[in-house]
Formats: C-alpha cells, structure tokens, sequence
C-alpha cells in the first residue's frame, strides 16, 4: 500500500490565490509529467534535481486545464521521505479539483488521511511525537500553541523521552549483564545507589505529567465562562473581550438567555469564552433553561471569570453564586469602576481570592485582567518551547512509564531480586517506545493519523 502514489488537495476548500495538490510516492514525478507541460520545453520533470520548481500548464486531452507551478522534492530529503511533486494552481475550487482528478488518472491514488504525515513517519523523518505536533501545528490558533507544537515538531518531548529512555537502557543492560553472566569481572548492581537513580528517573516523569493540563491550555485553549446575576456587564465584558458587539447589551436584566461563546486570543493564549444567561430565579422557562446552561457551562470551565456590579451592594443572586465557585479556577472581576464603589470587596475576597476590578465599558483594567488569568491558570512562567505531554495518548504511555518505574522502586526496597526488577524497568522502556513510536503497534499508529486532514 505504502508503494503507491498518492495524490490530494492539500489546501483548504474554497475560492483563494493558490491551491496546492500534493504527490508522494515512487512514481510521483512521472504522474505529474504526464499532465504537466513546462513552458520552457527544454525542462523534464523526470531530470530536475530535488527543491526546484517550474512554470507550465496542467493539461489534459482538450489542452490547458489550469497554470501551474510545480515544485519537485526528490526523496529522501523531502517531507514523506519519498519523490514529492506538488502542483501550485490558481485556488479557484474547479481548477483544484480538476488538477487532482488528472492526477489520479495518471496512475496516482487519492490519498488517505493524514498519510503524507504518515509515510513521514514510517519512513523515519520523525517520529509519532513529531508527527502528532504536526496536527496541532495546523489546528494551533495562538502564539503559545503554535510555539508549543513547533517544538514538539523539532523533537522537545522527543529528546526527553529519549534521555529517559538511554538512562532505563543503561540500568536494564547493567542488572542483566551482572545476573546473567556472574563469573565475568563485571562493576556488581549498587542496589541503594539504583533505587535513588530511579527515584530521579520516576521525578523527571511526574514533572511533564504535571504539566500535561497546562500543555493542554496552550493547544486547546481556555474553557473560560463568565458568570454573575442579570446586569452585572457579563455581556459588556464580553465585548470588550471579544473586541466587537458579540453579545446584546440592553438595560434590561436578563437579555441573554442562551450561552453565547467566541474564540479570544489573550496573551499568546486563546480562550474558548462563554458569556452566561444571568444566574437568578429565573421568571420563565427560557430564562431557566438559559440558567441550566450557563450552569453547564460553568461546571465544565477551566476559569471562570465571576463578574460583579462594584456600583451596588453584594446582592442575594451574587451570594447564592459564591458557592457555586468553590474548587474552581475564579477572578472575581468588580465591574463598573467608573462608577462610585460601594460593593463589599472584604467580604468578597473571603470566597474569591482573586479580585480585579475593570469598566467593561471604557477597557480600564482590560491589562490587569490578562496577567491575573495567566497567574491563576500558572501559565505565566510556562514554556511553550519546553517538553510537553501533547495529548491523552502521550500522558498514558509516560503515566504508565512512571507506574512501572515506581513499580520498580517498590521491588528494589522489599528486596526483590533483581531479575523482577529488570521486568518492571523492560516495560516502562516499552511505554516509552510506544510514546515517540519506537515500538507503537500498526492500530496505534493508524489511530493517531484518523484525526488528520487529507492533504497533510
């Protein structure tokens, strides 16, 4: 399968400048000169070196279809390993698809998802972290979340691993050499000296499962809801967020009777920001099912931003919210502060530790806002160029790791032999294996590409 040629659009859908169809395989540059036609007709496809493109036409047996450029890569040293042609057309839908459509008439196959990525992989030019990191590059939409998939694409949490990795090699080879063969000269196990490298080794493990949450808000983003009672400034807020009239804003309590919800880029970061139905009695049924989501949404929040009128007295409905909050990352924001205070700020700090106060209305305090999101987060120091667990199926292999290596630990301090301990340490190596890839099984391998786009 993996000898085919492949062909797809590898583009987005649509009207733009330029659209791309890429192909990938051992036959690849005789597929496009079979419906390339270089303007230069001293040019041959079959005889360009490897990073050089030419201007021509993509034909087909009417003539002209489209102008192209094409773009030859010859393998190795390309993105899958192998020869890669890619034919940049202009991005007009027809144009793109009818490129493509000669293409597979030419003895290309369409291509699956995610399988230039995965030819990539399997031909050794990353591995499965590389690979996975490729995937948050496309979906990454801010600065942190791109930086953090650049490093993981150029090997972050790949050389990591593989530190781990070497130092678990070296230990394993040391016990099985000295049980295996006890006549050689050989240096004897230190078993204490052992259990407190492992100790070390099992640390290492826990600091980047510790910062798996935090890597998850750089790729994802910040599941953010704003809360409070009717006519605190929850939607004003979300204006002023948003930088435009996302939400209605009326004098009238109660205006927003559904969740309304908008991507933000915030600080390098980007927050997932949920404005609420106002939480109160509600006084009809579309208001109550408008406070059952805003409730939803809040149980389901990474922070929530608790929103307060500093113009009036804590009221009942801002009371009944507080414990509602407890456990959960919460800034009280003390809106209105272009208008005389006269909110209990004392009593409110007693539930929410955190309290900024702003005027959504004129952006006063918008900058004091941003950095107490990234402090209550604990995403100011963070490192979106360091190693970092990428997603689940990256957190179980080194979780599973780690639950070996303490297994191992466990084993060296009761005073099992040695030989039991090498077991627990040859299947934390193999998690690790799994991990970047080393030794993932096929329907890993096959699972982590589903969630690619064709094309890439």
């Amino acid at each position: 399968m993996y000898h085919e040629t492949i062909a797809a659009i590898s583009t987005p859908a649509g009207i733009g400048a330029v659209g791309m169809v890429r192909l990938s395989g051992a036959d690849a540059i005789a597929v496009a000169a079979r419906v390339f036609r270089p303007h230069d007709t001293k040019i041959k496809l079959e005889s360009m070196r490897g990073y050089r493109g030419v201007l021509g036409k993509v034909c087909d047996d009417n003539g002209p279809v489209d102008e192209v450029v094409a773009f030859v890569y010859r393998g190795p040293r390309s993105y899958t390993g192998e020869d890669v042609v890619e034919l940049c057309c202009h991005g007009g839908s027809y144009a793109v698809r009818q490129v493509l459509r000669l293409c597979l008439d030419a003895g290309a196959r369409p291509a699956l998802a995610g399988e230039f990525t995965k030819r990539a992989f399997l031909n050794g030019k990353m591995d499965l972290t590389g690979a996975e990191a490729v995937m948050d590059l496309v979906s990454a939409q801010g600065r942190g979340a791109m930086r953090a998939a650049f490093a993981a694409r150029d090997g972050a949490l790949a050389g990591g691993i593989a530190a781990l990795v070497e130092d678990l090699t070296g230990h394993c080879a040391h016990i099985a050499a000295w049980t295996d063969y006890p006549e050689e000269d050989l240096i004897p196990v230190d078993e204490a000296a052992l259990a407190r490298t492992l100790v070390d080794i099992l640390g290492r493990m826990r600091v980047l499962l510790a910062g798996y949450d935090k890597g998850r808000l750089l790729r994802e983003g910040i599941n953010a809801a704003i809360a409070g009672r009717p006519n605190v400034g929850k939607s004003t807020l979300m204006n002023l967020l948003t930088g435009h009239e996302r939400s209605i804003v009326t004098p009238e309590p109660g205006t927003t009777r559904d969740v309304v919800q908008e991507k933000v880029t915030l600080a390098d970061l980007t927050l997932n920001l949920s404005d609420t139905a106002g939480i109160r009695e509600a006084l009809d049924a579309a208001e109550q099912e408008g406070v059952s989501r805003s409730l939803r949404a809040l149980s389901g929040a990474d922070l929530i931003l608790a929103v307060f009128d500093g113009s009036q007295p804590l009221q009942e409905n801002d009371r009944d919210l507080l414990p509602r909050l407890t456990g959960k990352n919460v800034i009280a924001v003390i809106n209105k502060a272009d208008l005389p205070q006269t909110i209990e700020e004392n009593e409110l700090k007693k539930s929410i530790p955190t309290i900024v106060e702003i005027s959504a209305k004129t952006g006063k305090g918008r900058e004091v806002l941003e950095k107490e999101i990234l402090a209550v987060l604990e995403l100011e120091n963070i490192d979106p160029a360091g190693a970092i667990i990428a997603n689940e199926r990256q957190r179980q292999c080194l979780d599973s790791a780690a639950g070996n290596v303490e297994e191992a630990v466990a084993a060296l301090n009761d005073g099992v032999t040695l030989d039991a301990v090498c077991v627990c340490l040859d299947c934390a190596l193999d998690d690790l294996l799994a991990l970047t890839g080393q030794r993932a099984g096929e329907a890993v391998v096959d699972e982590v590409f589903t969630r690619f786009c064709v094309g890439k």
